[in-house]
């Protein structure tokens, strides 16, 4: 299915140092999109934080014929500002009659300065993810949540959800964004002129 997308059995990328394996699959998003894929570099399995450099063979493996692969989502904690547009880009899906994307900014304050435990935030986020895509039916989810300064009305966190139909497409959402806030190890201090002060919160559910 991808070779017959792409017209060729492999195509060539030019991708800036330092690149990883998720700015291949931005750039490869015409060809993959709405295939459940797992990566390979250079022969061994791979996730989208590996590394790549000239002359890696970048694999991108669809379900085998003896079965499907499960479509995983996609969760990154980062420093960089949020695009809903490009995270929404990676819930199409071909069986998708609704994509539904909600976005947390910063409000009433000058800016929000969010600490995490990255690994943790971003597994049990994934968590999140993967058990609201069974119980609702999705297609596909994505989330990212900023670290460090956010400004007012900037993004700290997006979610974006694919679905046959609009019910599951909202009820998978609300609950994504529901666990992030009440399971991920993150915090949040409050900075507002000379002001910093930590935002109140709860023991996080287990």
């Amino acid at each position: 299915m991808l070779r017959d997308r792409a017209g060729a059995g492999s195509v060539k990328l030019e991708l800036p140092e330092g690149a990883r394996v998720r700015d291949a699959l931005v750039r490869l998003d015409e060809i993959a999109n709405g295939v459940p894929v797992v990566m390979a570099v250079n022969r061994e399995y791979a996730d989208e934080d590996s590394s790549l450099v000239a002359g890696d063979e970048l694999a991108l493996i669809p379900p085998v014929s003896g079965g499907a692969v499960e479509a995983r989502p996609w969760v990154r904690v980062t420093r960089e500002p949020l695009a809903l547009d490009g995270l929404a880009a990676r819930v199409r899906d071909a069986r998708a009659g609704a994509v539904v994307t909600f976005q947390g900014v910063t409000r009433e304050v000058e800016r929000l300065d969010y600490e995490a435990y990255v690994e943790m935030a971003e597994e049990r986020i994934a968590e999140a993810a993967r058990d609201a895509t069974e119980r609702h039916g999705l297609c596909a989810a994505a989330v990212e949540h900023r670290i460090g300064e956010v400004p007012l009305s900037e993004p700290s966190v997006c979610v974006a959800v694919s679905a046959p139909h609009r019910g599951e497409a909202f009820a998978g959402a609300r609950e994504i964004i529901d666990r992030v806030k009440a399971e991920a190890p993150i915090w949040k201090k409050e900075v507002e002129g000379g002001d910093e002060r930590w935002a109140e919160g709860t023991e996080p559910l287990r």
